[in-house]
């Protein structure tokens, strides 16, 4: 009868008829001058002894040799060759690229090259992992239980995780092919041990037992013992290995409930062979555990990764990780659930760190909410659905500007408004008939709810106060009102409290708050204030502040006092990047220049974000704050 563990690689891969099962048998005829008997389990186990030979050499420079060259023989067998990476893969970096805001990636020569050697050497890296714990000391496995292992780990594909309607989550290692992109299966001795361990129970079980009774160790510690059973009749390494690796004590519920750890910052620039060695081993979908992902990533930013503590205690479960692009949040925080999203347990972890960000941790929730909503929005046109009033009055940016992880602004949102009717888009939006939209001043009555058309010498007198919006053009150009309080503080006072909230007073903006022809108001006071840009006003080319104020005059605006810049800018946090608001003040003399006060964000960063000034012509981007009244 032939060797039980070696009669499981016969009946599983009929091996010992296999061309390179002969050709050992041929090398060894030719190497000690005797044949090697034809009986199944002698060729086999010649064909293996070829690899304990390799391993077991004493030179140290010949074993390297044999294993370099033994590895060379598993790349060109298993590793993708450049012909075979689908189009699909580049128009995926295309996709995700959109989604997060940053525009439409060209796909160049050039990106295909990179992308494409990126691609072979991580799945390189990561198929030697398993050849090189293999032929370590550390793994005291028989040779057929290697053989079945490595053999398996070359035709396994990407784990995809999934979670039932039970919440009970599982996951599988999809079939390798030949334009396969993702990286062999992650290496987890812990898990590997439990496979082999489990496989020799049940061939053992299977020369031992009576038919139909179940012998096998249930080493499960969440299928049951029929389901367990059936698991192990599949003989699959990368079912039952998926299945212990899923089932890791640090990912278990009680281990996920386990949160405390420590948070660690692989520094931009710095070799990414500790991150990638941090996680090693654990089931993530995350790209960065391949050596060149965590390069070209850690080129970019810094990156951060929350460690939870295993079972000894140390910080060493990964479980969160956020990518840096400068100094810039680059997307949504990759989690340990199926498709990178957080575990139900880690939420409080994440809004601790993201507040050690502070305004660009605030900004980050604000851009991840956006992408989301905006990939919803584009998901239903796609699919032919209607969009409700929510998602137009976020389309058309009424409540508030839609920012990306992008450093401009997202294509999408021009191109989902492209094609729309924006006269039935508009009754949705402002929740009107017809009727109440008045597109000239002589149409406004107590009833229009908005204003869509040019603005006229003295328009801002004739608005009702029930007048919701107002706009030159429909959805670009749209005049904001707002009120905001002022007065009650010294400017002194003020600016403490700009400082201690992180908000930059620039030198030229001290100086203007110390002149004398600054003043605040002791009382309190409720104004009303209009948001209002050059092109609005009506202007197409760059202007003084003399002509913007004529022009605002005009049309019923009056300039408003200079104290209004400190309070709009303690009371306007989250100013979108790059954003500029000029207050129409009485200008102040500086250095002999008049001189105003600028509410704007620069940047991310604390000393970018504040209170400047401005003076001589500005530009057409440029929007003015001015007071608005009323008649009685």
């Amino acid at each position: 009868m032939p060797e039980p563990k070696l009669d499981f690689l016969k009946q599983k891969y009929n091996l010992h008829n296999a061309p390179e099962v002969n050709s050992a048998a041929d090398r060894t005829q030719t190497r000690i001058g005797e044949r090697v008997p034809q009986n199944p389990s002698s060729r086999i186990q010649n064909y293996l002894d070829r690899f304990n030979e390799i391993i077991d050499r004493t030179d140290p420079d010949k074993r390297n040799r044999g294993i370099q060259a033994f590895k060379q023989v598993l790349h060109d067998k298993t590793v993708i060759g450049p012909g075979n990476i689908p189009e699909s893969t580049f128009l995926l970096e295309q996709r995700i690229a959109r989604q997060q805001g940053h525009g439409n990636i060209e796909i160049t020569d050039e990106f295909k090259e990179q992308k494409t050697t990126q691609i072979i050497n991580n799945q390189t890296q990561s198929l030697d992992r398993w050849v090189d714990y293999l032929s370590s000391s550390d793994a005291q496995y028989p040779d057929w239980t290697k053989y079945w292992t490595l053999r398996s780990v070359t035709e396994m594909g990407r784990l995809e995780k999934t979670v039932d309607s039970q919440g009970k989550e599982t996951a599988r290692f999809t079939k390798r092919t030949k334009d396969t992109t993702a990286l062999f299966p992650p290496l987890n001795p812990r898990a590997l041990a439990m496979t082999i361990s489990a496989l020799r129970d049940k061939i053992a079980d299977d020369r031992n037992s009576k038919q139909d009774q179940i012998l096998i160790e249930n080493r499960s510690i969440r299928l049951s013992d029929e389901d367990f059973s059936t698991l192990m009749q599949t003989e699959s390494f990368a079912k039952i290995y998926g299945q212990f690796l899923i089932e890791m004590p640090e990912y278990s519920i009680e281990g996920l409930r386990e949160t405390r750890g420590k948070w660690i910052k692989y520094l931009q620039g710095s070799d990414p062979k500790d991150l990638v060695a941090s996680l090693e081993g654990y089931p993530l979908e995350w790209c960065t555990a391949a050596y060149d992902t965590a390069q070209s990533q850690l080129q970019l930013g810094d990156f951060h990764v929350y460690y939870s503590i295993s079972e000894a205690g140390d910080p060493v479960i990964p479980r969160l990780a956020i990518r840096m692009q400068g100094d810039q949040i680059a997307e949504d925080p990759r989690g340990i659930a199926p498709d990178q999203n957080l575990d139900p347990y880690i939420g409080d972890v994440l809004e601790k760190k993201l507040k050690e960000f502070g305004t660009e941790g605030e900004a980050y929730k604000k851009k991840s909410a956006n992408v989301k909503l905006l990939t919803k929005v584009e998901d239903k046109v796609q699919n032919g659905q209607a969009l409700t009033k929510d998602d137009l009055v976020f389309l058309y940016e009424i409540n508030g500007i839609i920012e990306g992880f992008g450093y401009q602004k997202d294509p999408r949102v021009d191109e989902l408004r492209s094609g729309r009717n924006l006269n039935e888009d508009m009754l949705v939006v402002f929740d009107c008939n017809k009727h109440q939209i008045a597109r000239t001043q002589s149409e406004i009555n107590t009833n229009t709810k908005a204003y869509v058309g040019p603005l006229e010498d003295g328009i801002f007198d004739m608005l009702p106060s029930t007048l919701e919006y107002i706009y030159t053009h429909f959805p670009e150009e749209r005049i904001r009102r707002f009120e905001l309080e002022i007065g009650g503080k010294s400017a002194k006072d003020i600016q403490k409290e700009l400082v201690s909230g992180d908000l930059h007073v620039s030198d030229y903006a001290a100086e203007i708050l110390e002149n004398r022809d600054f003043t605040t108001s002791e009382k309190s006071e409720t104004i009303e204030l209009v948001r209002i840009s050059l092109p609005e006003l009506g202007f197409t080319n760059r202007v003084s502040i003399e002509a913007v104020y004529g022009r605002a005059r005009e049309l019923g605006l009056e300039l408003i006092p200079a104290e209004v810049g400190l309070h709009l800018r303690l009371n306007y946090k989250d100013q979108p990047m790059g954003e500029s608001l000029h207050i129409g003040m009485k200008q102040i003399s500086h250095h002999g220049s008049p001189t105003i006060l600028t509410v704007e964000r620069r940047g991310p960063d604390a000393l970018s974000n504040g209170i400047w000034t401005s003076a001589g012509t500005q530009h057409l981007t440029d929007e003015f704050i001015f007071g608005l009244h009323r008649n009685t």
